[in-house]
């Protein structure tokens, strides 16, 4: 609607009409038939070399002698040419005599099939009825009473007045043509009238005239908006007009008055002509004015001027070969324009996305521009400046609401979402906020938990306020990196931070960057230590278990509240490995799964194979390190793993030796020397080289 409310406001603007008018100028240029010149008719000109010609060569001033006129019918007469037609009006007596109209006169007798105008109008023109001296009127069109009562009289083409040829010259013409072309609103001529109707009868236009000097016996009949002439159907406007295929000024092949007329006069005196007769042998040949002081020319769609002959010339072309173009009614460029509008702005409203919404646009905003150039190619005028303003505009605010909508839902998710969800996640969201609704998904997760060791007791030593201040500067140093690594925060408890990755966007490295944020979070806790120290008085050390395994992940809750979280077997996993960094003395821990999705991107040395509560196989464990640290104690390490073959296959004396001499620098080996002591001093009855952990 508001498409077609803008298309209405430009309407009454004018603007709509003005640029209609342009684009179909351009449409007929674009569009012109292409190929061989048209053939079937020729122009004679009287151009501004003849009028040069004719004063210097033979002293000729402005009006010429109506009998060198005769000189040219005489040529024609002689190529043997279909019909001729003239466009110039000769109301007016000639100044050389009566006998110079009637030397014209004779050579249009000579010829038989001569054409000359009358001039129709609504408010010019001497006569109101038809004289009995002019030639009889041969166009009698079946229907045209019938179809005028059908017409607004304001737009209906009659008219009450003629000025017609005196009768001196008139006695030369087989056929009197209309020449009352009226242009359109801006001064182009586009349209064309093929008949007019005066003093009861059809009087043909000056090309219909043309037509029907050749063919004196067609059919024509009128019935709603098409014309029939013979074989050929001519689709009218609301005002009986009809549109020519218009064609290129250049297809139409002209030759000079002069030139005609020295040929003719060398032909007479057994010359060589100039003009060879055969260019208008069997063709309709058109004759009028192209010099610019002889007031002839008009701006025409595919001109910015041509000669007034050339639109009858266009509009002949078109009678010859049947190609008018269909006007379609006012009221179904609306219709148009209304669905067009209405198709696109639902598109862009409902497309997912700024790039779908910019294809929808890419698609509607030239819609209509498509349809006016296949409607022409095709025979049809069909609307552009209508349906492309209502197209346009409904665009344009469905752009605007959706930007608005989008806008309020990008801050809102922002806002709910900045302190949990990493820059790159959000901005899924926004894309796909579909992804808000309820319902989870089955994929494979990084697991990360992390919990403050003994800061329980810790916190009770703290007042509230202290409480909150120490918890929110660590929980925003660990969080920045979480989520400059790409995680999304699960939740936080307490002290304890849960997050994972690889959801809800992919990321095929999600192990990698799980483990590389949490030793990014144990580096950064140690150069906030001395501060937390100050805060609180303890030292604070965080654990973290990582795994990596198939969850459940998606928003999880009821229909008016619920999170985005996750749920399975590797996420219990994952926070019984942040508990088993206590049995070894570690702090960063992860499973085979996560070592071996990181590959050798980052270092690990193993730690043991434990049996956690609530999981019936034993899980190898890691620790995560940074392949610079991991360099420097690999001596230490390669020791460490011998020490633990030989405690996982029972030789708990050499594991004992191997722990001992690592124990003093090393919190896991220290672990693994009093495992070995109690081992030693109560053997087991079977051994399987498991660590079994009695607690969470």
């Amino acid at each position: 609607m508001a498409g077609l409310f803008l298309a209405w406001l430009l309407s009454l603007a004018g603007i709509i009409i003005s640029f209609e008018a342009r684009t179909f100028d351009w449409r007929a240029r674009l569009l012109a038939p292409k190929g061989p010149p048209v053939d079937a008719v020729r122009l004679i000109l009287l151009d501004q070399p003849s009028l040069d010609w004719g004063a210097r060569e033979n002293g000729l001033s402005w009006p010429w002698p109506r009998e060198v006129y005769g000189v040219i019918l005489d040529f024609c007469r002689r190529a043997g040419a279909k019909a001729v037609a003239f466009d110039v009006l000769y109301t007016e007596p000639s100044a050389y005599g009566v006998a110079d109209d009637k030397a014209l006169a004779t050579a249009g007798q000579a010829l038989g099939r001569f054409a000359l105008p009358v001039f129709l109008g609504k408010e010019s023109g001497q006569a109101m009825a038809w004289p009995v001296d002019m030639p009889a009127d041969p166009l009698a069109i079946t229907g045209l009473d019938t179809w005028l009562a059908g017409l607004d009289p304001a737009e209906a083409p009659v008219f009450p007045r003629a000025a017609f040829p005196v009768p001196e010259v008139a006695a030369g013409a087989a056929i009197l043509g209309n020449v009352s072309q009226e242009p359109q609103f801006d001064g182009v001529y586009r349209k064309v009238g093929l008949f007019g109707v005066f003093a009861g009868r059809a009087v043909p236009s000056l090309a219909l005239a043309a037509r029907l000097l050749a063919e004196p016996g067609m059919h024509a009949s009128i019935t709603g908006r098409t014309l029939r002439l013979g074989p050929v159907a001519v689709p009218l406007d609301e005002a009986g007009l009809a549109i020519p295929r218009w064609r290129n000024s250049s297809d139409f092949r002209a030759v000079s008055a002069a030139a005609v007329i020295r040929s003719e006069l060398a032909l007479r005196e057994g010359g060589t002509p100039t003009v060879d007769p055969a260019v208008f042998s069997g063709r309709y040949v058109l004759f009028g004015f192209s010099a610019p002081g002889l007031f002839d020319l008009r701006p025409s769609p595919v001109a910015g001027v041509t000669s007034g002959v050339e639109i009858h010339a266009q509009a002949l072309q078109s009678l010859l070969t049947g190609d008018f173009l269909r006007v379609v009614p006012h009221w179904s460029g609306w219709l148009l324009a209304g669905l067009v509008s209405l198709a696109g702005a639902l598109a862009v409203s409902v497309a997912p996305g700024a790039a779908a919404s910019a294809a929808a646009m890419a698609v509607f905003l030239p819609l209509p521009l498509g349809l006016a150039i296949g409607g022409y190619v095709l025979g049809w005028w069909l609307p552009l400046a209508l349906p492309q303003a209502a197209v346009a505009g409904g665009l344009g605010v469905a752009v605007l609401i959706g930007y608005a909508t989008e806008g309020r839902q990008k801050r809102f998710i922002k806002s709910a979402f900045r302190q949990y969800l990493s820059p790159d996640v959000i901005e899924a969201l926004i894309a796909h906020p579909e992804r808000m609704t309820l319902g989870g998904e089955l994929r494979e997760l990084t697991i990360f938990f992390s919990d403050l060791q003994g800061f329980t007791g810790i916190s009770e030593g703290l007042s509230p306020q202290e409480l909150t201040a120490l918890l929110n500067k660590y929980l925003t140093a660990m969080t920045n990196i979480i989520l400059e690594e790409g995680g999304t925060i699960d939740k936080y408890e307490g002290d304890a931070i849960i997050a994972f990755w690889n959801a809800p966007l992919d990321q095929p490295d999600h192990a990698v960057r799980a483990v590389r944020a949490a030793l990014r979070c144990q580096d950064r806790l140690t150069e906030l230590r001395p501060l937390f120290r100050e805060l609180s008085g303890h030292d604070l050390s965080m654990r973290v278990g990582l795994n990596t395994g198939q969850a459940v992940v998606g928003n999880m809750g009821s229909d008016s509240r619920f999170d985005y979280t996750m749920l399975g077997d590797a996420v219990n996993l994952a926070s019984r490995l942040e508990g088993v960094n206590k049995q070894f003395g570690t702090f960063t821990m992860m499973s085979a799964a996560t070592r071996a999705a990181v590959g050798g991107e980052l270092a690990a040395r193993r730690i043991a194979r434990v049996a956690v509560v609530g999981r019936g196989e034993p899980v190898e464990v890691y620790e995560p390190l940074w392949p610079e640290a991991a360099a420097g104690l690999a001596e230490a390490h390669a020791a460490f793993a011998a020490a633990l073959d030989a405690f996982a296959a029972g030789d708990f004396a050499k594991a004992l030796a191997g722990f001992a001499a690592l124990a003093a620098n090393d919190a896991a080996a220290a672990s693994y020397e009093k495992r070995c002591r109690r081992l030693l001093e109560n053997p087991p009855e079977t051994w399987v080289g498991v660590c079994v952990m009695t607690s969470k």
